[in-house]
């Protein structure tokens, strides 16, 4: 700044300034006044209080961005940077925006209208062969005519010889043909089920289950799958072994898990209640089929009622658990799917009671897990080969709560 201004001084010697109290004749003396005058208009500036505020205030906002946004990215679980970031803009009051950014997503990459799957329509080879009389009926398709496979089941596992865990895939409608949703169905009779926490959310307290499928506990597993929207969004709450995140809302779709590892879902304080027998509970906003019926309530509130995600677009992944008449527990996912084509799958693989779970790609998986050889942990299978998350990644710390299915 001084060599500039004293440049212009020089320039000045040219044409001799007209100063008070100074000799015209001395152009660097009228320069070095003009100096000072300057320098006295340019320090004055930051003095003003109003800045001095302004500046501690972003200064102090810049350290908590940092701060809290480091916090989440280096949070325990194999979320991706992006997910990360996304869970941090919501819980920190930045949910438009992130709406907004997946709106433009949306947009520029919305589901493609007809074609074919590029996957063939059963599930992985079987673990063992079993008799098809032994199965139950092949599923119809939403999308007319099925093509070679489609809703075949397939034995994913057996417990004691019989088929424990079974597979098919769907073309989930009419108009989005070349997506496949996978159907997956469980006999309770062979199988038990066990509720885990997430390290984020419902957060960490005293839940007496660990945050991930721990080494020495995974000889029996058979299968895991994603819980639900993240409790302040799912209208109620999270309970396991006595400790209660949220609250526990009257009228809000429950995944129940008693000590017998039974599982059961219905309506809160209607089909389903606290008892001693109940050692956790995940509710999430309400059912989608409910006594075989899909209600119309699922065409309606999509955006605020069923996830605020994407623009609050119909056709995303989506996963959902049920029960059939029999007591078989189903879970389907895939992406591609609204509220009502979810609400369909589940209904036609026979579900009489049934809920939505998580949605958005990050949040879902379904995986088998081949039977251990020696010593070996079993080894985990994607249901879906086009779901985002790891096959292994309940042998890890995860941030979102999720079920483990154990053969009993």
């Amino acid at each position: 700044m001084s060599e500039l201004l004293g440049s212009r001084g020089s320039d000045d010697d040219a044409r001799p300034p007209q100063t008070d109290g100074a000799d015209a004749s001395n152009g660097s003396a009228g320069a070095t006044g003009r100096v000072r005058r300057a320098g006295r208009r340019l320090r004055a500036v930051p003095q003003r209080p109003w800045a001095r505020v302004l500046t501690a205030l972003l200064a102090a906002l810049l350290i908590w961005i940092s701060w809290s946004l480091g916090q989440a990215l280096t949070a325990p679980g194999d979320d991706s940077v992006v997910a990360r970031v996304a869970d941090w803009g919501r819980n920190n009051h930045l949910a438009p925006v992130v709406t907004l950014m997946e709106t433009i997503q949306y947009d520029l990459n919305p589901p493609r209208v007809g074609g074919r799957p590029t996957i063939a329509l059963r599930p992985a080879a079987p673990h063992a062969t079993v008799h098809t009389q032994a199965l139950p009926p092949r599923l119809v398709s939403p999308a007319g005519p099925p093509l070679p496979g489609e809703g075949t089941w397939q034995v994913l596992r057996t417990v004691d010889g019989k088929p424990a865990l079974l597979g098919a895939y769907l073309r989930p409608d009419a108009q989005h043909t070349s997506y496949v949703a996978a159907v997956a169905s469980m006999d309770p009779t062979l199988l038990r089920f066990e509720l885990h926490p997430g390290w984020s959310d419902p957060g960490t307290a005293n839940w007496g289950a660990p945050y991930d499928v721990p080494a020495g506990g995974r000889s029996a597993l058979v299968a895991t799958f994603n819980g639900g929207f993240k409790i302040n969004e799912a209208g109620g709450g999270f309970y396991l072994n006595g400790t209660t995140r949220g609250t526990l809302t009257p009228g809000a779709a429950s995944l129940v898990f008693y000590r017998d590892g039974r599982v059961a879902v219905g309506v809160w304080g209607r089909g389903v209640s606290m008892t001693p027998q109940v050692v956790g509970v995940r509710q999430n906003l309400r059912l989608i089929v409910d006594h075989g019926v899909v209600p119309a309530a699922v065409d309606t509130n999509i955006e605020s009622g069923w996830g605020a995600t994407i623009g609050g677009a119909y056709f995303v992944w989506r996963s959902g658990a049920g029960v059939t008449a029999d007591g078989r527990v189903v879970f389907v996912y895939g992406p591609a799917l609204s509220v009502r084509t979810l609400a369909d799958l589940l209904q036609r693989a026979g579900c009489v009671e049934a809920m939505q779970l998580d949605i958005n790609p990050a949040w879902m998986s379904f995986m088998s897990y081949r039977p251990p050889v020696g010593g070996a942990d079993p080894v985990p299978v994607k249901l879906l080969e086009g779901q985002q998350r790891p096959a292994d990644r309940y042998y890890s710390t995860t941030s979102r709560d999720f079920v483990a299915v154990f053969a009993r």
